[in-house]
């Protein structure tokens, strides 16, 4: 009897000390949780690359990833960086619309760019090319650094993205089975989680990203053939606001149009309503499903909104990857508890 009893104490023991390591380990672990979330993304996307470079390459699987990394990284990697450094220019789209004293001179200072500090200059060189990649990448790199340095020193979570990225890519299969074996879910369970992250990381960076970036140079393009000023911010937050239910991208065309009209370029003004409800539309209903078959985000777009702000509400810039992970590995788990208790897939009522 007494040895029933200890077996048990030690087993409840155990169990306790499991969670608390676990925790710990989170815990210890959760300052660079967006280097290794994604770089867990980074190689589930380049690991089609991977797998076409290891055969070219005769099985040399080190090199092959090492090569899929860097071209990876060579292709997205300056792009991100000049979308950060746009990013933080709407700065001062924000700062002279907030500080106008009425809807009015708002809606004028974006038909107008009254109140900017700063213009863009069109390269038309290689240099001047050069030279503004230069500029944007690194306020891009700046504004990366501030957000990284949130998660600890910012070259030390890149160091951490590129080597948990080579990792997962060159030992992702061995990872599955490590976790396979230790984890306390089933496989078959442990398999649909793993297929939910990385679900939500394809349908971020792929479905959504494509989207609003396809809209966004469609804006800015446009924004540019018009002479409006910030142009090239303007058309990053019309690429951004065209994820948003319901208004889409007419939030910051709609309101441009109206500061046109009010600055007395009407021609101007009807130009880009037609460009708004006949291109940026069409365009939007036309590549999203193209884009969403790429990388699906299986959550309702009101749900994926509310969990991009409230991550980013809760958690600071990095919950926009959070905020809709976290929701979209809970409606996993839920989905799996009502099948393993064998409820029904419920409907709405008509």
């Amino acid at each position: 009897m007494d040895g029933g009893l200890n077996l048990v104490n030690q087993t409840t023991a155990l169990r306790w000390t499991t969670i608390g390591l676990v925790a710990a380990t989170a815990y210890v672990c959760w300052p660079l949780w967006p280097a290794l979330v994604l770089a867990a993304w980074t190689a589930a996307l380049v690991r089609p690359l991977l797998v076409g470079l290891e055969q070219r390459m005769g099985g040399r699987r080190r090199a092959a990833a090492t090569l899929a990394l860097l071209l990876f990284v060579g292709v997205f990697g300056p792009l991100a960086m000049i979308v950060l450094g746009v990013v933080s220019g709407a700065q001062d789209l924000i700062a002279a619309v907030t500080q106008s004293p009425s809807a009015k001179t708002a809606l004028e200072a974006l038909a107008t760019g009254s109140g900017d500090s700063s213009a863009l200059h069109i390269p038309r060189t290689i240099p001047e090319l050069l030279a503004l990649v230069e500029s944007y990448g690194a306020q891009g790199f700046s504004v990366f650094k501030r957000i990284a340095g949130a998660a600890s020193s910012g070259f030390i979570a890149l160091f951490i993205y590129f080597g948990g990225a080579f990792i997962f890519l060159l030992e992702g299969a061995a990872i599955r089975e490590w976790l396979a074996r230790h984890s306390p879910l089933r496989a078959d369970h442990l398999a649909r989680m793993i297929a939910a992250f990385q679900e939500t990381g394809r349908g971020l960076i792929v479905g959504i990203g494509l989207t609003a970036a396809t809209q966004g140079a469609v804006a800015t393009l446009a924004y540019l053939a018009l002479g409006i000023p910030r142009w090239w911010v303007l058309g990053a937050v019309t690429g951004i606001a065209s994820l948003l239910p319901l208004v889409g991208s007419a939030l910051v065309w709609v309101p441009i149009t109206l500061g046109l009209l009010l600055t007395g370029s009407p021609v101007k003004a009807l130009i880009l309503a037609i460009i708004g409800v006949g291109v940026i539309g069409t365009v939007d209903n036309l590549l999203r499903p193209v884009f969403s078959r790429m990388g699906s985000l299986q959550m309702p777009m009101f749900l994926l909104f509310v969990s991009v702000f409230g991550g980013m509400a809760a958690f600071g810039a990095w919950g926009a990857f959070l905020g809709p992970l976290v929701v979209r590995l809970c409606l996993e788990a839920l989905t799996l508890q009502r099948e393993a208790a064998g409820t029904p897939p419920t409907t709405p009522a008509s």
